[in-house]
């Protein structure tokens, strides 16, 4: 596996729905939970969060459950989509490096959602998908979720699950020992 000094992990939050997207609206990018691990030490140098205001659907009481994201907070906070990857790209020069995402989900979202808006996909083309890394160097005859394979390695998960800046620190930790090991 090709892997550059500093490696973004990335873990994307979505408006979601109990059962089927309701008509008229479909799946979204709420926020861009950003993590850069340094592939040495293991040291995460950034952390980050990139709140996003969805354009095509809402925020509903399930999703909020899962993530603790309000619509309230987006209208508030959330910036738009394309903001949200100019930030990404000013901030993170993220073609110039590795990243990383805890399954194929992140990589397909934000490539859908790039081409749905028209907006170049800014990331780089070596991915690390660390759900299947993690599931191969433990021996695992499946892949299990993030927070499986915290409690595997002994690893408390910090923050809250579901939010994009906790789970990006908490996956960069799960890299971190796959690298190692």
């Amino acid at each position: 596996m090709k892997t550059t000094d500093k490696i973004i992990i990335i873990d994307l939050e979505a408006t979601c729905w109990q059962g089927a997207v309701p008509q008229g609206q479909q799946n979204e990018i709420i926020e861009i939970g950003l993590a850069v691990l340094d592939s040495e030490t293991g040291q995460i140098t950034k952390n980050k969060g990139i709140l996003i205001k969805p354009q095509r659907s809402h925020v509903s009481p399930f999703c909020t459950e899962l993530t603790t994201i309000t619509q309230d907070l987006l209208d508030k906070n959330g910036v738009s989509f394309e903001d949200a990857i100019n930030e990404l790209i000013d901030e993170y020069n993220p073609d110039l490096y590795t990243w990383a995402s805890y399954g194929q989900y992140d990589l397909n979202m934000l490539k859908k959602q790039c081409k749905s808006f028209g907006i170049s996909y800014p990331m780089g083309d070596e991915h690390i998908n660390v759900k299947e890394h993690f599931a191969e160097k433990f021996g695992l005859q499946r892949s299990t979720g993030m927070n499986g394979a915290l409690q595997m390695l002994n690893i408390p998960l910090e923050g809250t699950h579901h939010r994009g800046i906790d789970d990006a620190k908490n996956i960069a930790k799960i890299l971190h020992w796959c690298l190692k090991n």
